[in-house]
């Protein structure tokens, strides 16, 4: 079955800690969606993009695992790419009807008039395009779809947001900044953030990366979630 309006497909649902960007530290329920229309090279779950797997969940059945984690009110709403599923709006809704505070997790290539608290945009550089995984063969429509920015200048006038920039190299500190710029976004709500799923890499990178930040105004992320539990699922 292919989800439409009333099912979305569903990797995992899980309960952890917001692991990056301004809301860092905060228990939350993470919704993670299955499919993508992009393939970044780096990409941490391959079982949401690269290879997506998982059920389709009615809306009914998501918002009662939603409900369980109260006291907890903070829902996440990743991928994949969330923006592309045709049921995300009608998730939204229903979920601000009980008053959770939500994140979606995008790269901002799509929009779609959710309902969101938090719009965590992260635009990918570069650095993300898959010259050479599965022969090279997504390049293509990763290039042509990954840099959109009269997309994000949407997002940004609808959405409270925070712009993430997945960093892991001097370089791509460079590239960030030319977007920041062509779009107009708020250098306080601007966040860099180092690749990587092993803590010694996040660890070296972090160093330079931080210094970074602090030159330009931009804020910092770590990614918690790794230095706590490795690069594991379901955390």
């Amino acid at each position: 079955m292919v989800p439409g309006a009333s099912t979305l497909r569903i990797s995992e649902i899980f309960y952890s800690l917001q692991g990056e960007g301004m809301l860092v530290g905060t228990p939350s329920l993470f919704i993670r969606l299955s499919g993508c229309n992009l393939r970044c090279t780096w990409c941490d779950t391959p079982y949401a993009s690269w290879k997506p797997e998982g059920e389709d969940w009615p809306i009914v059945a998501i918002l009662g695992q939603a409900r369980k984690s109260w006291p907890n009110h903070h829902i996440v709403i990743t991928g994949g790419e969330p923006m592309i599923f045709p049921g995300l709006v009608a998730l939204t809704e229903r979920l601000k009807d009980d008053d959770f505070h939500i994140t979606i997790e995008t790269a901002g290539t799509v929009f779609e008039p959710v309902s969101c608290d938090l719009m965590s945009i992260s635009p990918k550089l570069s650095n993300s395009t898959p010259y050479k995984k599965d022969k090279g063969r997504w390049v293509e429509q990763h290039e042509r779809l990954r840099r959109q920015p009269e997309v994000l200048k949407k997002l940004m006038r609808a959405y409270d947001y925070q712009l993430k920039f997945v960093i892991a190299k001097p370089e791509d500190l460079l590239e960030a900044r030319e977007l920041v710029e062509e779009i107009g976004a708020d250098r306080r709500r601007v966040v860099l953030m180092p690749e990587g799923t092993k803590a010694k890499v996040l660890a070296e990178r972090s160093v330079w990366l931080a210094e970074a930040a602090k030159h330009h105004c931009y804020r910092f992320s770590p990614r918690l979630h790794i230095g706590l539990w490795g690069d594991k699922r379901g955390v």
